[in-house]
């Protein structure tokens, strides 16, 4: 009898879980539509660190739009990064660095509060063609949960499209952040090796 009730009790504590996870998932659609409806045009440029070629990229993206502010997360060295956004004609003050970031779903996580401060509600997000999927599936989680909106520039690129393993793994982490606020990243320093 006891067994009995543990495991109903068990079966509820599932349903209540998927339930919650199932209104999450419905909630995000809804907050990226009104980030969408409210900021049609991005706000800024947002570029992932992890490929040499997307900082260069980045700043001849920018030129076209002298109005936005970018954000590189944990790219290049911050020296190396200043003179491409420097000879490109990008003003310092426009460049922001942020050396947070260890892996792909902390290029997300840690700029957040960043975006939301400034009431950032919309912006590019650059990185490579062959990472774009799971950057596109960690933005809908963390900023679709956070109301905010992106509209993807993928950098050319030879290398194969990244597995739906790394996807997967990543889509949960991000899951996983927003409700417990922890992104698994102090687990495995290592995480990310590809991005």
């Amino acid at each position: 009898m006891l067994i009995n009730r543990f495991h109903r009790q068990r079966q509820r504590l599932r349903l209540v879980a998927s339930c919650a996870f199932i209104g999450l998932l419905g909630i995000i659609p809804v907050r990226l539509a009104i980030a969408y409806y409210q900021a049609p045009i991005p706000e800024a440029i947002l570029t992932l660190g992890g490929d040499f070629e997307r900082e260069p990229f980045t700043a001849q993206f920018a030129q076209a739009y002298p109005d936005l502010n970018i954000w590189v997360s944990t790219g290049s060295p911050p020296e190396k990064a200043r003179v491409t956004f420097r000879q490109a004609g990008i003003a310092e003050e426009r460049v922001h660095l942020d050396r947070r970031a260890v892996d792909t779903v902390t290029n997300f996580t840690t700029l957040v509060p960043t975006f939301k401060t400034q009431d950032i509600q919309h912006v590019y997000l650059i990185t490579s063609d062959f990472h774009m999927r799971r950057a596109k599936a960690i933005a809908f989680f963390v900023f679709g949960s956070r109301g905010i909106a992106f509209t993807a520039v993928s950098v050319p690129s030879d290398k194969p499209s990244e597995s739906l393993l790394h996807i997967l793994r990543d889509t949960g982490r991000a899951a996983i952040w927003i409700v417990t606020g922890r992104t698994g990243a102090s687990f495995n320093p290592h995480l990310d090796a590809r991005r």
